[in-house]
């Protein structure tokens, strides 16, 4: 049996947990019961804020919850990541109404991850061909323009698209550990002239500043307190209207205090700088990022070669600095896809779009290209570096 339901509360941390704890899925901590629950009592996701939750679960014979959806009603396109304004502008001229839609996502998160979220000796493939029916079922139930699965696994993304669901590529910049032993490691495999720079930067953004990381038991509500006036600082200045409130980050640190690290920088004892990452099984996930003092390359020190640092530190695979900014390539941080696949209501609309998106495949992958053998920091002499997906 699939289900909607109108608050993740409605399917319990048992339940929910059950699923994204599966061992493929990889520790994903935005797929967790603790972020996603966090995100709706706070009030940032609701309908107020145009994300009202519709997740879908999927029950088996015994009644056992096998497959679960983070699924939201929307009426606008913000907090996605993944751009269809283009669609949406289209679609009105002509006369349609493309609010509200159907969104699966992480909210707020640009960050791959399941979304077909199935538990453990479940039946995998039934249950995941289950959710997306049912998804596809409740978008035209609800009579939205649209489904849209956002930074979905590759695997995900291909059999989005065998079940025919638009398929988009898109690129984020991924930092890859092949197995570094320290920073130094690290700058040894680029080229001489990338070295200097990195090292000068971070010279220069350390000068006179205390730089540490936070996580676990250390957290304190101080430590929100400050991150939190750099958040509302940022997002002020850039995007006119945050997307997370005060509340939020203390539900945060009270029960994901084990997931999240702060890096925050300190002037004379007061913090004037930071940034919120998350921890995965394999990955250090760069959030948000604010500050109250400008302060030369401060921001690729604590987003990138801090980051760099910790997940040599912990051992982790790779990090994922968000999204956006080709200023990363020469950080050490290369191309790598993304995947979201759309369901479109309307043949009208379904038709240019998947045009579209067949065209913007191929020019994403031959700009991953380009970037990569033009801008790469790495040496050439050195070993080939890894890859992105």
């Amino acid at each position: 049996m699939i289900r909607s339901h109108g608050a993740i509360s409605d399917i319990g941390r048992t339940a929910w947990d059950a699923c994204a704890d599966a061992p493929d899925h990889a520790g994903n901590p935005f797929i967790r019961y603790d972020f996603l629950q966090a995100l709706e009592e706070s009030g940032c996701v609701s309908p107020r804020t145009g994300w009202k939750p519709q997740h879908l679960s999927v029950t088996d014979a015994e009644g056992r919850v096998a497959g679960v959806m983070p699924l939201y009603l929307k009426s606008h396109s913000q907090g996605e990541y993944v751009f269809d304004h283009s669609w949406a502008d289209a679609y009105m001229r002509a006369g349609g109404r493309y609010y509200p839609k159907l969104q699966c996502a992480a909210p707020f998160t640009p960050a791959t991850g399941p979304r077909l979220i199935t538990a453990p000796g479940s039946g995998r493939a039934a249950v995941e061909e289950a959710l997306l029916q049912g998804a596809v079922a409740l978008t035209d139930q609800l009579g939205a323009s649209s489904l849209h699965i956002t930074f979905l696994t590759e695997g995900e993304w291909t059999r989005a698209g065998a079940a025919g669901l638009l398929q988009r590529r898109d690129q984020q910049y991924h930092w890859r550990n092949p197995g570094y032993a320290d920073f130094e490691g690290f700058l040894a495999q680029l080229s001489s002239n990338r070295r200097k720079n990195i090292r000068r930067e971070r010279r220069d953004a350390q000068a006179g500043l205390e730089i540490v990381a936070v996580t676990g038991k250390d957290l304190t509500e101080d430590h929100w307190d400050a991150f939190f006036a750099f958040y509302m600082d940022t997002g002020g200045r850039k995007y006119g209207r945050p997307y997370l409130n005060r509340l939020f980050f203390s539900l945060l640190g009270e029960r994901m205090a084990d997931r999240v690290m702060l890096i925050l920088a300190r002037r004379d004892g007061r913090w004037i700088a930071g940034a919120l990452n998350l921890l995965g099984a394999d990955c250090l996930y760069g959030r948000n990022w604010g500050c109250l003092e400008e302060v030369p390359f401060l921001h690729f020190e604590v987003c990138y070669y801090r980051a760099i640092e910790e997940a040599i530190r912990l051992g982790l695979a790779r990090v994922e600095a968000g999204a956006q900014g080709e200023h990363k390539i020469a950080r050490g941080y290369l191309p790598a896809s993304v995947f979201s696949a759309h369901y479109i209501a309307d043949p009208a609309l379904r038709e240019p779009v998947a045009r579209y998106l067949d065209r913007e495949r191929d020019a994403v992958e031959r700009e991953m290209d380009y970037l990569t053998e033009e801008y790469s920091p790495f040496r050439q002499d050195g070993p080939t570096p890894p890859k992105g997906g």
